[in-house]
Formats: structure tokens, sequence, C-alpha cells
């Protein structure tokens, strides 16, 4: 992985894909690496009027469901995760299947969403994440999403790399069962 010289910022189309995530159409929520450093990325997302959730979200009052505006932050920090972990370049590019020797970015803690604006249709989702914390395969982030420089919704988060096949390496169990 080439990063500029003291930790300086990378434009994101050089190193980092949107290919580098296992998230696909429609439940892609990022269009644009806009910029990615060690500790912060920063993404767009164009609200497409056509989307279909506006169908039957508000319809006469059409306004992105803000889930789904955290779902971009999400993504966004899943992205920030394949910068710093590596390799680049798609490993989720498999000709539309997951290559299964991959870790995947999983949620696992929202700790505090703040919806401060409403979105609507045609709007451009200014998306940034940053790092505040690292521990083993944890990653603790807030996320920041804005559209005309006016903040919409701040959430903080942690995900997880896991094992594609299970958090543990193998099949998912419930709390309490053997091994």
């Amino acid at each position: 992985m080439t990063q500029h010289a003291q930790g300086g910022s990378q434009r994101g189309h050089d190193l980092l894909h949107l290919d580098d995530i296992p998230h696909r159409p429609p439940f892609l929520f990022v269009d644009e690496i806009v910029e990615v450093e060690e500790r912060r990325i920063l993404t767009r997302k164009f609200v497409d009027p056509q989307s279909d959730f506006f169908r039957g979200h508000y319809p006469n009052q059409p306004l992105m469901p803000g889930v789904l505006i955290c779902e971009a932050c999400f993504q966004s920090g899943a992205l920030l995760i394949a910068f710093k972990t590596g390799p680049h370049g798609g490993p989720y590019d498999t000709g539309g299947s997951q290559d299964a020797s991959q870790d995947i970015p999983v949620l696992t803690r929202i700790t505090d969403a703040r919806f401060k604006r409403v979105v609507k249709p045609g709007a451009t989702l200014h998306i940034e994440v940053t790092l505040d914390e690292e521990l083993d395969r944890a990653y603790f982030m807030t996320g920041r999403c804005s559209v005309d420089g006016k903040l919409a919704v701040r959430v903080t988060f942690v995900c997880m790399l896991v094992a594609s096949d299970g958090p543990h390496g193998g099949p998912d169990k419930e709390e309490g069962e053997g091994a």
C-alpha cells in the first residue's frame, strides 16, 4: 500500500475502490471516495429521486430514511477499514461473489445517532468518518453526513472485522452454546 509521505491524505481513487467492501447496489450508499487518510475518509452519495425507498417513505413528502443515511456512514467506515488493512483493488470484486478468505466488516454497535436535518431527493450527502479508536479488530468511529454544508446526521459506531464464515472463524453460535 502506497501513501503520501508524512501520513498525508491520498486521493481515494488512487488506492481505494468501492469494490473493497462487500456492499453492492441496490444496497450501496457510497458513490464516490473523495479523500482518505489514515484515520479519516470523505465520501459522497447522490440521493437519487428515483430510489425505490422514496415510494413508501413519506410518498407525499419524500425523505431519505435516517437508517440509510447512517448506512452511508457505516459503509464509508468499512472503506476506511479496508484502506487501513489492505490489500486494495477489490478483494470483493470476484465476479460478484466474495472471496471466502477475506474478513468482512460488520457493524457491531451504534452508541449514538443524532438526526439534525432531513435529507430530500436530489441532495448530495457529504460523508465524513473518523476513526476514534482501534482495539484489535474493533474500529470505533464517528460519522457525519452533511448536505449543503449543514449537518444532517451524526452517529458513533463500532465495526469489527470477522471471518467470512462467522464472527469466530466458524459457524455462528448462540451465547452459551458449547464449541
